[in-house]
């Protein structure tokens, strides 16, 4: 049996997607210390009343926009193909960050802001698919090296903190602005850079 969803329940998810939409842009191109609730009210086009029946705080808002990333990167590993090397996951999961942020899908680390990070600690939510990820990272990685893809000179944190960062990497906003390459051309070009200062002799040759 099909359970239909009522309207209002429809029109207030999506709503919500729709600020979660805007924080991502205002959290890239402000950062979380300078974006206000006034800003994202303004982005979506509502009162901030209205915002406020959603999200109670700043804190919240930008937890939820990260917690959706998340739960966005867990789905895509679960869509791997299990028999796929280690490798070629850690290529696809890159090259799809990259044209999320080219869709404006992906604000900038926590780390770039202290107070971010603290609440963000705070969220149990967060917390419990921050960890998912890291783990599952760490999974794959380990798997490359298992393999034998992966330089013996390079652990394997930075690896797995290179793929965090390398998705809020601004060289991509300098790409863009020179509108010298497609966004393809820049999505090939960056996993390329970033993957091979890790490969071990055998998959450079391959690579």
């Amino acid at each position: 049996m099909q359970i239909k969803i009522p309207f209002k329940k429809q029109q207030f998810d999506a709503r919500e997607e729709a600020i979660i939409d805007a924080v991502n842009r205002l959290l890239s191109e402000k950062g979380y210390d300078l974006m206000t609730m006034d800003d994202v009210a303004d982005a979506v086009g509502i009162a901030k009343g209205s915002l406020y029946k959603h999200f109670s705080s700043k804190e919240k808002l930008a937890a939820a926009a990260l917690t959706r990333l998340l739960n966005a990167i867990v789905a895509e590993l679960d869509g791997l193909s299990p028999d796929l090397p280690a490798l070629a996951q850690i290529r696809h999961i890159l090259a799809w960050s990259l044209r999320l942020r080219l869709q404006g899908g992906v604000p900038h680390l926590p780390s770039t802001s202290l107070t971010l990070q603290r609440s963000l600690m705070l969220n149990l939510e967060y917390v419990m698919v921050a960890l998912k990820v890291h783990k599952r990272f760490h999974a794959m990685v380990a798997r490359a090296r298992e393999q034998g893809a992966l330089t013996p000179l390079v652990p394997d944190d930075v690896l797995v903190y290179t793929l965090y960062s390398r998705a809020c990497d601004p060289t991509m906003e300098f790409l863009l602005r020179d509108k010298k390459f497609s966004h393809e051309q820049i999505v090939d070009a960056m996993v390329h850079a970033t993957i091979g200062g890790f490969l071990s002799e055998q998959a450079r040759a391959q690579f």
